[in-house]
């Protein structure tokens, strides 16, 4: 049986390596040039820069997708655990570095902000409660399968439910169990994690916090494009097929069944489709012939990214792979982002260096800096002209706290914000998750990883269930498997 996957995102990967491993045979056709969507990677200057995801939880999710190669392949898939997670900056002088131990990170809190460190250790305490239970319901498995809220594995978790803080905000959640406002600010920004607004989204998200901060937080030894480049050398190894610079018309649909695709004009038969294309140019481009799912495609789009790539010709040893600098009022910002459609003045900056653990990604002397702030999709906004205040604000902030002029360290630079993040890996408005999970039903809104109307048609990806972010993307092609015909 022949299956066709429309996209190399990582989920389009991910799935390809388990139809694979199941008997398919196995075409992958993308328009771009590369794979890995979102998860890619460039040269500029003699720096290299992980284009999109910066952090690498889960990485068992990945290990594996590797231990599916073909027998005597030997792909490896080298990554360490890192002692921190983070390293936050606010414009007092307060500085705290997030341990990835909950103990360490409880006893940073309390040297730091006075805090006493049961605060942390019980709020993962209880993130990891909500994680450990909810995950077999929201992410594991379909949640447009009768059978999954038949099975036993299921009862634990819908005993628990009421305990999942579904009808609170994130912002309440951490209010009431964290009081420091510092504190709070750093919890919420969890949210931005699947481009959601803390102040909307249900506290049920305060269990992203457990991966990071008590799972662990890690790095692949040759960066975050690493995962890419050995899930496609796993596929590759089971008779996988990629088609570059091969975008796809149409999916082919008879009887109410997907049949293939056109590329090129020509139709190519399968037996199954599967597409990593973001959900709503899925329809609107691929199936423009078929019911549309308005209410799905019309949903609140995620959160954006502008982020700078910047070849800075100085080393900072007080910062780490991951940091990020807080804006003064956190509420305001999201305001900003999710009412207004626009940036707040003074933004929170996020910035991820990974030449602090593969020197050669940045010249002997030098870092490679991803500097990124949360914005919102592409609604029309005067890019041209916001694009330049945003940097001004950046470099300002960045200045003040580092206290270093840092546009007289910029050697070189290149800039990826809404317009081009949608023109680059089809993303609609160029949100980074899809839709935002700014309301508790959120998990039931996204669409299912199959089409309930026509038959061997499949859905992988962030904007699908369950969701977006590495693990989430990789989760998308294991339910696909689950839910997909064996091969006789």
């Amino acid at each position: 049986m022949k299956a066709i996957i429309i996209g190399a995102g990582i989920g389009g990967i991910a799935t390809s390596i388990r139809l694979a491993k199941k008997g398919y045979d196995v075409e992958v056709y993308e328009q771009n040039s590369y794979p890995g969507g979102k998860l890619s990677v460039f040269e500029q200057d003699g720096f290299r820069f992980d284009a999109g995801p910066s952090l690498f939880t889960l990485p068992e999710m990945v290990d594996d997708l590797v231990a599916l190669q073909k027998d005597n392949s030997q792909i490896k898939f080298p990554y360490k655990k890192l002692d921190e997670s983070c390293r936050y900056f606010w414009e007092d002088g307060k500085k705290l570095t997030a341990y990835t131990k909950p103990e360490k990170f409880g006893e940073e809190v309390e040297k730091v902000l006075g805090v006493p460190a049961e605060v942390i250790v019980n709020y993962i305490k209880k993130a990891e409660f909500k994680y450990e239970k909810s995950a077999k319901i929201f992410l594991e498995k379909s949640l447009h399968k009768t059978s999954t809220f038949l099975s036993k594995e299921i009862l634990p978790a819908l005993l628990n439910i009421y305990k999942f803080d579904l009808f609170e905000s994130m912002n309440q959640v951490n209010e009431s169990q964290l009081k420091d406002p510092k504190l709070v600010q750093l919890f919420n920004r969890f949210a931005t994690y699947n481009g959601s607004d803390p102040y909307q989204a249900p506290g049920i998200l305060t269990s992203i916090a457990n991966l990071e901060l008590n799972r662990g937080t890690f790095y692949p030894e040759a960066g975050m494009y690493q995962i890419t480049d050995t899930l496609c050398k796993v596929a590759e190894s089971l008779g996988v097929n990629f088609h570059f610079n091969a975008g796809v018309e149409k999916i082919a649909v008879e009887n109410k069944r997907a049949t293939g695709i056109y590329q090129n004009g020509q139709m190519i038969p399968a037996d199954l489709v599967v597409s990593n294309m973001d959900i709503y140019p899925t329809y609107k481009r691929l199936l423009a012939d078929q019911k549309q799912p308005e209410a799905i495609l019309n949903q609140e789009r995620s959160s954006s990214a502008l982020i700078f790539y910047w070849g800075i010709d100085k080393e900072f040893n007080e910062l780490g792979l991951h940091n990020i600098f807080f804006s003064d009022d956190y509420k305001k910002e999201f305001q900003h982002i999710f009412k207004s459609k626009t940036i707040a003045a003074d933004p929170t900056i996020y910035v991820n260096i990974t030449s602090k653990h593969t020197q050669s990604d940045a010249p002997k002397g030098m870092e490679n800096w991803f500097v990124m702030v949360n914005v919102p999709s592409n609604s029309g906004q005067d890019w041209d002209q916001l694009i330049p205040e945003i940097k001004t604000s950046v470099l300002s902030k960045l200045s003040r706290i580092l206290d270093t002029d840092i546009l007289n360290h910029i050697k070189t630079e290149s800039i990826l914000e809404p317009r081009t993040i949608e023109s680059k890996t089809s993303s609609y408005q160029g949100a980074l998750y899809g839709s935002s999970s700014n309301n508790r039903y959120s998990a039931f809104l996204r669409h299912p990883n199959f089409h309930q109307k026509i038959k061997a048609l499949y859905f992988s990806g962030g904007s699908v269930h369950p969701g977006g972010g590495i693990p989430l993307c990789l989760l998308s092609a294991k339910i696909i498997d689950d839910l997909s015909p064996e091969i006789s």
